[in-house]
């Protein structure tokens, strides 16, 4: 906390430039993580020519299409979003929802890194379909790997999916993985969604661990989660262009390195916090099942349907899903090489 006084101190002399920036959560969270540890750089790198003012909640607005409109208009400079959140105006960004297509931690962060194909796609994307209003500034993560929870049993293959009510967002790509693994698609918000479990509205989720024992859901009844992760909890971080580019060459790679510092904060965040969520969720007597080898295959195949939809439904589809599968080949393949080097 020091040093974000310190950074403070700095920035408060004589900022030419300050950024706004908003996360819809709370101070527990890997977003506010990622921010401050923004800030910080930010405002220090910069010699206090760049200030950064923090908005944790819904202070400023209070959705991803409401932030959004917000970035575009310039009255908020950075915003962090899940795929949910940006899917209405940026649909293409659900790619990041397509269940078992990375593997775990190092290739989804490989994959995300900046320069990747598949990061400059999504960017190039971001910038079009916002007719150059907004800018993909990076991806981090936001409770690790999104898994399959619910009240009524264990969950070792599809067929135990079968009929269960799983709450999801009211994007569609969530919807159709649900159907496609035989359950129920139930769109439920989320500050309703503890009531929802108490009372049987639905039966089960698809969260991180560290969202499941931050919102205390197994006092609502939720016992049974799958660690299947089908899918990495991606944080998309965007910025409003305009304030970006009037800035100095210098100042731009300053916010620049910044948004790999927050990057790399988001990416070390869950992997601590989710220790204690597995013990204190085993502790309070939750069932924990990690499926076996064939188990996931049989997961994946199930879900294959959804990979066909999403290309076939969603614009710009197709472009994206070959981006990410490219790159997580390419970046698959050179973990591979660097384990042998570090091994034999």
């Amino acid at each position: 906390m020091a040093a974000v006084l310190a950074s403070s101190a700095i920035a408060a002399q004589a900022a030419d430039f300050t950024i706004r920036a908003t996360a819809n959560s709370n101070e527990n969270d890997e977003d506010y993580d990622g921010l401050v540890v923004f800030k910080n750089y930010v405002e220090q790198a910069s010699n206090g020519a760049i200030e950064v003012e923090m908005f944790i909640g819904t202070q400023l607005c209070s959705n991803g299409a409401e932030c959004l409109q917000g970035v575009a208009d310039g009255n908020i400079d950075v915003y962090i979003s899940t795929s949910g959140g940006a899917s209405g105006i940026f649909p293409f960004v659900q790619v990041l929802d397509l269940p078992y297509l990375m593997a775990d931690d190092r290739v989804a962060e490989a994959a995300l890194s900046s320069g990747t194909e598949f990061t400059k796609t999504m960017q190039s994307m971001t910038m079009e379909a916002s007719g150059g209003a907004i800018r993909l500034m990076t991806i981090g993560n936001t409770g690790g790997w999104r898994n399959f929870a619910n009240t009524k049993r264990r969950v070792a293959n599809p067929t135990d999916m079968e009929g269960l009510k799983i709450r999801t967002v009211v994007a569609d790509l969530p919807q159709e993985l649900v159907k496609a693994l035989g359950a129920a698609p139930t769109p439920i918000p989320w500050p309703e969604l503890f009531t929802s479990f108490q009372t049987g509205v639905v039966e089960g989720s698809k969260n991180g661990i560290t969202d499941i024992m931050g919102m205390k859901f197994p006092d609502a009844g939720l016992k049974y989660v799958t660690l299947d992760g089908h899918a990495y909890m991606g944080a998309l971080w965007f910025m409003n262009n305009e304030k970006l580019s009037s800035m100095s060459p210098e100042l731009r790679n300053v916010v620049a390195d910044g948004f790999y510092q927050l990057q790399q904060a988001t990416f070390a965040s869950p992997k601590r916090k989710s220790i204690q969520a597995y013990q204190d969720f085993t502790a309070a007597g939750g069932d924990l099942y990690v499926p076996t080898p064939e188990e996931k295959t049989a997961f994946k195949d199930a879900a294959a349907p959804v990979y066909d939809w999403f290309k076939g439904n969603v614009d710009g589809g197709q472009a994206i899903f070959d981006a990410l599968t490219s790159t997580v080949s390419s970046v698959e393949a050179d973990i591979d090489a660097s384990r042998t080097s570090d091994t034999q």
